[in-house]
């Protein structure tokens, strides 16, 4: 396995797409147990219209989101192909959330994330979310691989 993953490769991890795709690039994988995300905080992102006019801030729960979509796709990419073919992974918990700092438009956000923990088909992940060396947020959460409906 690569010990990065452009956007490209994490859609082939992921079942989201734009706009909700919010994860660039996963760099610094370390197979199952951690990876830098990074999100590159555009002042066009879709998110910033509303939230907030003249003054944009990127949503706390987007935060949130984007960690979870690197705590998918470092499993995703952790774990044999055919295990996870008709998976997907859905986020179960989300505690001790801490928002420090506001992220703005044009800015390049790290989500320096680490699973702490698997028993099954759930895993507890924890992470920090940085902006120039600053800690603007941070979490645990939990998650878990279902497998896909058939629609």
């Amino acid at each position: 396995m690569s010990d990065s993953l452009n956007k490209e490769q994490i859609k082939d991890l992921l079942p989201h797409r734009e706009p909700m795709l919010l994860i660039d690039e996963l760099i610094n994988i370390k197979k199952l147990k951690s990876a830098t995300a990074i999100v590159n905080v555009k002042k066009d992102s879709f998110f910033f219209q509303g939230h907030f006019p003249g003054e944009p801030v990127m949503p706390g729960v987007l935060i949130v989101e984007a960690f979870g979509q690197a705590a998918a796709a470092l499993t995703a990419a952790g774990i044999d192909k055919k295990t996870y073919e008709n998976k997907l992974v859905f986020l179960m918990t989300v505690d001790k959330a801490r928002f420090r700092s506001p992220v703005i438009p044009d800015c390049r956000l790290e989500l320096n994330i680490e699973a702490i923990r698997s028993h099954g088909r759930v895993w507890k992940y924890q992470g920090e979310a940085i902006v120039n060396g600053k800690k603007m947020a941070d979490a645990q959460w939990a998650a878990t691989i279902v497998d896909k409906r058939n629609n």
